[in-house]
């Protein structure tokens, strides 16, 4: 048995932990089960391999930049995270071990309901988030009904993660054609909740083929905020710089010598600016290298192993479809989060902290799917509601966690507090761990059930149709 479980932990860590690894893996299988030749397997696989090295070197680039960003502005504002009984390493070095298994043995049991229900369409592969929805799950369960025995916490965790993970992409699927215009991919991430309520809410605020932010149209002195590259490094490099006009100046030294020893501070504030600016354009190539690899692999797994399915990828697959829409969605974001902050500070509710790097992707997501619907002002709603969710989501979020990893709280996307609220929601009306997961699950089953069946009489008369039509001009 331990034997067996060190294995699954090895696969977690080091298949599932390491994203470039596991869509090498899949654009391998997906080469071989469509037979293609030697050279196009071997150049495939590490072409999307590469691809994701190199977008996550484009991540490194500006997340870097992200931190120091948010070490200046909470400097700038004052803003110190709350007291907590417990913290995340620590709940790592007690439950690392039934994280790992839990992401094994639910991204099988995913695979399971993809293969049973055609409905159900996307396999999950934003590798990384694995690891945190299961922390979070983890956490919740532990949090609600105590120290779980491992036998216990794994399979219920399993089962819900499964289940996150099927349902996920499609509930975001609709809307997921309009920013891409194609379905040939799912989004696998996080802030599918708020991607949702952006597409839903803004519906009624424009037209995005009349409003859509990358045809805005500005003042030839101004066109070139049209070129995203310039218009990053503008918007960050003022809100930077003024950030550190505010903050402790001996951060602002600290994070300078940490690029260069000898840098003066406002030099580094330009270039951190730049380099802000080079990460994300980084991050934009390494997408589309991996894409031109992966979408037609995939075929492969669709035709021979998993019938039907399609990829459900991380969410800067969807940046290249409007990157104008990104940053804006990023500003409104940032904006609304930090007028929070003063008003929660101000009221003595909490003490927020500046989360730049869910403020950047999850300001991004609500910005494309905001512009899909409704152009550039969907766009800035996006953006503010996920600065709205994030404020509120970690004001209330933290006192829930507080005896396993409230820092959880602070690193949240959309769908962390969607599933915090509603796992604390069950265990309060039944008080036993297997409550929540047995409930998920059976009604995930039944709804897969009842969309297959859906689909399939759909497409039977769909077909009836065809007949007719080519029996009628048969006739004539």
């Amino acid at each position: 048995m331990d034997a067996v479980q060190a294995v699954l932990i090895w696969i977690a860590d080091n298949v599932f932990g390491q994203v470039a690894i596991l869509i090498g893996l899949i654009t391998l299988l997906g080469l071989l089960l469509q037979r293609k030749p030697v050279e196009e397997v071997v150049g495939g696989a590490i072409r999307a391999t590469l691809g994701i090295i190199i977008l996550f070197v484009g991540v490194d680039l500006f997340t870097g930049g992200l931190t120091d960003f948010q070490t200046i502005v909470s400097s700038a504002v004052g803003a110190e995270p709350p007291a907590a009984r417990n913290d995340l390493e620590g709940f790592l070095g007690t439950h690392g071990g039934s994280v790992a298994l839990i992401i094994t043995l639910g991204f099988l049991l995913h695979l399971v309901l993809v293969r049973l229900f055609p409905a159900a369409r996307y396999v999950y592969l934003t590798g990384h988030l694995m690891f945190w929805i299961s922390v979070v799950i983890t956490a919740c369960l532990v949090e609600a009904f105590g120290d779980l025995p491992q036998w216990t916490l794994v399979p219920a965790g399993a089962v819900l993660i499964a289940c996150y993970w099927t349902l996920q992409p499609m509930w975001i699927a609709p809307f997921m054609r309009r920013v891409t215009g194609r379905d040939e991919f799912g989004l696998g991430h996080t802030t599918s909740v708020l991607a949702l309520l952006t597409a839903v809410a803004a519906r009624p605020l424009g037209d995005p083929g009349k409003h859509g932010t990358e045809r805005l149209k500005l003042p030839a002195r101004l066109s070139f905020f049209k070129d995203v590259n310039v218009s990053t490094v503008l918007v960050i490099g003022v809100i930077l710089l003024v950030s550190m006009a505010f903050a402790d100046q001996q951060a602002v030294r600290e994070a300078a010598a940490a690029y260069s020893e000898d840098i003066d501070p406002w030099a580094w504030g330009v270039i951190a600016a730049f380099r802000f600016a080079a990460g994300i354009a980084i991050l934009l190539y390494g997408v589309r290298m991996f894409l031109a690899e992966i979408v037609p692999a995939f075929k492969g797994v669709s035709d021979r192993l998993v019938p039907g399915s399609r990829p459900a990828l991380d969410i800067p697959t969807v940046f290249p479809a409007a990157p104008t829409a990104v940053m804006l969605g990023f500003v409104a974001s940032t904006a609304v989060f930090l007028v929070l902050l003063g008003v929660f500070a101000a009221a003595g509710w909490f003490t927020l902290v500046p989360p730049m790097i869910m403020l950047f992707f999850g300001g991004g997501a609500g910005g494309v799917f905001g512009n899909a619907v409704a152009g550039w002002r969907g766009a800035v709603l996006g953006g503010a509601l996920n600065g709205l969710i994030l404020a509120f989501g970690q004001a209330v979020t933290w006192g829930m966690l507080s005896g396993t990893a409230p820092q959880l709280a602070t690193l949240a996307d959309a769908d962390w507090y969607a599933i915090v609220f509603l796992l604390a929601g069950i265990a309060a009306v039944v008080p036993s761990v297997w409550a929540a997961p047995v409930l998920i699950g059976l009604l995930t089953v039944a709804l897969l059930a009842w969309l297959s069946v859906r689909d399939r009489r759909r497409r039977r008369a769909e077909e009836a149709r065809e007949e007719e039509k080519g029996e009628a001009a048969e006739r004539e």
